[in-house]
């Protein structure tokens, strides 16, 4: 069964690996993927993300635990890399890999999440209904934005669209390894980091809009999913890569949170110095 070129195209690095996606067609067994069935995997893995968030914050409030974050964090990432790789190597170890990946981002977001809020009571700043149910909200409504978007075809993937945002995209990334590059020297990417929100004024409002472009840019991320989804259901993927869809919409997800605990952070802070 051949797939289509356009899957070469997408932004998203999990849907860029024809090999990985015919090598599942090869061993999907019997049935057939469906909308309806990605949808619902997708479900599944980000109740799985919420309840390693949970976890995550619970182990933020125990004693002494502060000092395991960092070890803990890089541990953490090195896993979700791993993982990151295995099932693009092989979509069909997405059913079951699939579940410790959402984990481990769910209590690593978790975690940064406490991180943020207590930073904010450290200032006696307060967000209503706190930072991870705002950056919740956030992502739901975007994911709902989107599919509404994609579902009545405000914004197709076409292939300028999906090579304006994968250049975006790269910028990005290259931005964040270079923002990355300059904190092992103690120094900081003016307007990216946090900290712009804290020192306020007009850095904090351009880290702001900053952080407003990227979280848009991720939000893209999910019309260029959805359609290269749909493309694959309709070639007559088998049933098992539900789960790899469902893995590559996890991986959207997570970013466009982070996008969006960032930003409430920001404005936490940058609201509460204007009264």
């Amino acid at each position: 069964m051949r797939l289509g070129k356009n899957l070469l195209q997408t932004s998203n690095p999990a849907l860029r690996d024809n090999n990985a996606w015919q090598e599942g067609l090869a061993e999907g067994g019997a049935g057939v993927a469906t909308i309806q069935g990605a949808v619902n995997k997708t479900a599944m893995l980000t109740a799985v993300a919420l309840a390693g968030g949970m976890a995550g914050i619970a182990l933020m409030k125990q004693p002494n635990f502060s000092q395991y974050v960092w070890p803990l964090g890089i541990g953490g990432f090195i896993a979700t890399l791993v993982l990151y790789f295995m099932i693009l190597r092989k979509p069909m170890r997405a059913k079951g890999m699939s579940w410790i990946y959402a984990a481990i981002q769910g209590a690593f977001l978790g975690v940064l999440t406490k991180a943020l809020d207590s930073t904010l009571a450290s200032m006696d700043i307060a967000a209503p209904g706190g930072l991870a149910l705002q950056a919740f909200a956030i992502t739901m409504s975007v994911l709902i934005a989107m599919l509404a978007l994609y579902y009545f075809r405000i914004l197709k993937p076409t292939k300028m669209f999906m090579n304006v945002v994968s250049v975006l995209t790269l910028g990005i990334f290259i931005t964040y390894m270079i923002s990355f590059a300059m904190s092992l020297f103690g120094t900081e990417m003016p307007f990216l980091h946090l900290s712009s929100a804290i020192q306020g004024g007009t850095a904090g409002w351009i880290g702001v809009g900053i952080n407003v472009l990227i979280l848009g840019v991720a939000s893209l991320w999910l019309i260029i999913d959805f359609g290269m989804i749909e493309q694959q259901v309709k070639s007559g993927a088998p049933k098992q890569m539900e789960w790899f869809c469902g893995f590559i919409l996890m991986v959207t997800l997570v970013w466009i949170y982070l996008e969006a605990l960032k930003l409430c952070f920001r404005l936490a802070i940058l609201l509460s110095n204007r009264d």
